[in-house]
């Protein structure tokens, strides 16, 4: 493995704190959370002190349909390890073609479509790899072991080379190879890709899952989330714990040299198998990492024989299940399990019962002025295999939920930056909203009481809060506050200080 001067992972995070805050996560120790103009997601309890008669909701997304199917002579039943870049005007999606199940990165290619919109797609023939017995594909690399799982994204490095526009990481474990793992790729257009250098960059790792690499602005560098093996949870006293798919991190500073992985930690700790975690920083607020990560519950069997042949799911493939859960990073060390239920279960048909079906793509993207959209990958080994879109209200994976009896939540003290407090919130006909900002010892401020506030009725994404004096909160800027949300029948779902 090619490596950089390696410092320790806990300079990396003191780094990472000074931009994400870790220092100021408890409010216990007295500092403000310094959230500045950042859009925050209740996805966590990152900004709550206190829940009184509400909770956090994790939110089910649509299923919109298929979108793509895996009907062409190189694609197949195995397809998998999507990834969906948003450029410009239009969306990239590229996905490994594998038609019969064999030894990781035997018979595999990298195919390729683009869409408008998100929601329809084309497979563009471009004529750059024979298959089948012409060049009139859809594929956009053919290298052995590579294919297995590249994983492609849009470099964001402020100054990167035009000819690196989009760099990529693919690679199998071979033991048979010492020195063999992820080898970096890069292109100008997203189509045509070169090899960076002939040796794999990383190569400590267990490579067989979707490897996933972005340039991280908070961090200033490159980030690869990857697979790893690790002792799962004791089960029983004496007993060897079972080994668990669990993910670790390596950094860069140019993509060539990396260091050594470390694994990532868990709140609470990991129980299950994680095949993939498609982890991303989510697109309107990019200091929060996403994870729509696959559960993978080996031996757990939902489906009779007879079901699996009547569907021609594959011979080995319908004795395991899984489906695709939220986790959610801030310091890019610690993923927070939040919520322990899923975010897409597997549907009434049985093809979704089987075997590495229901993973979800990497990246979440905007399909629609108040959508965004996540791709899964369903009926794994099946001729029915596909691609099938999921959508969500924007920053909709959670809210802060209220019944109809009511209730409030109360943030740590936090300081902000700005002139008006923006709110993407959801109330019924007989719900509302409002919001009161208190001094740091819990006091409401004057002028700001729950009372003062204008009540907030509807469904918006970005709606500003207002008073009796109005709208304009510039002069507490800067000061510590805390916000009080007074609710009934609604959901909170993400808040800004904005200009």
């Amino acid at each position: 493995m090619t490596t950089s001067t390696r410092l320790p992972m806990r300079v990396w995070k003191c780094a990472f704190a000074g931009l994400l805050l870790l220092a100021s996560s408890s409010s216990g120790a007295g500092e403000p959370l310094d959230i500045a103009s950042r859009r925050e997601l209740f996805v966590d309890r990152f900004l709550i002190e206190r829940l009184d008669g509400v909770r956090l909701k994790l939110h089910e997304p649509r299923d919109e349909g298929v979108v793509l199917r895996y009907d062409q002579p190189w694609e197949g039943p195995y397809c998998a390890y999507n990834t969906v870049i948003h450029d410009g005007d239009r969306h990239r999606l590229y996905y490994r073609g594998k038609v019969a199940s064999a030894r990781d990165g035997i018979g595999e290619v990298t195919c390729y479509a683009e869409s408008k919109d998100g929601i329809h797609w084309d497979k563009p023939k471009l004529g750059l790899f024979e298959a089948a017995g012409s060049r009139e594909n859809n594929i956009v690399l053919a290298t052995a072991g590579v294919t297995h799982n590249f994983c492609p994204f849009l470099d964001a490095r402020p100054g990167v080379p035009p000819a690196e526009r989009f760099k990529a990481l693919g690679g199998v474990k071979e033991t048979s190879q010492p020195g063999s793992g992820l080898h970096a790729y890069a292109s100008a257009d997203g189509v045509h890709w070169k090899l960076l250098q002939p040796e794999a960059v990383i190569t400590n790792g267990a490579f067989d899952s979707q490897n996933v690499p972005f340039w991280s602005a908070a961090e200033q560098r490159y980030i690869c989330f990857l697979r790893i093996f690790a002792p799962g949870p004791v089960t029983a006293p004496g007993k060897k714990p079972p080994s668990l798919r669990t993910v670790a991190r390596t950094t860069s500073a140019d993509f060539i040299h990396w260091t050594e992985p470390e694994p990532m930690h868990f709140e609470p700790a990991q129980e299950v198998d994680l095949y993939t975690t498609q982890t991303h920083p989510y697109f309107r607020a990019p200091h929060l990492l996403i994870a729509t990560a696959a559960r993978f519950m080996p031996g757990r069997q939902a489906l009779t024989a007879a079901e699996a042949k009547q569907i021609r799911a594959g011979a080995a493939y319908f004795k395991d299940v899984s489906d695709a859960v939220l986790l959610t990073s801030r310091d890019g060390s610690t993923y927070q399990q939040t919520f322990r239920e899923a975010l897409i279960r597997p549907d009434l048909r049985p093809n979704s019962w089987v075997s590495r079906t229901g993973y979800p793509a990497l990246n979440v993207v905007q399909t629609g002025p108040q959508e965004m959209s996540l791709f899964v990958n369903q009926d794994y080994t099946q001729p029915t295999a596909h691609l099938r879109r999921y959508a969500l209200r924007l920053d909709g994976f959670a809210s802060v939920n209220a019944p109809y009896e009511g209730g409030a939540f109360t943030t740590k003290p936090l300081r902000f930056a700005g002139r008006r407090l923006l709110l993407n919130f959801a109330t019924s006909a007989a719900g509302s909203l409002r919001v009161e900002i208190q001094n740091a010892e819990g006091q409401p401020l004057p002028g700001f009481a729950a009372a003062d506030c204008r009540e907030i009725l509807g469904n918006r994404i970005e709606w500003p809060v207002a008073w009796k004096s109005g709208d304009d909160v510039g002069k507490l800027a800067g000061q510590a506050v805390r916000l009080r949300f007074v609710m009934k029948d609604a959901d909170v779902y993400a808040l800004q200080f904005a200009p």
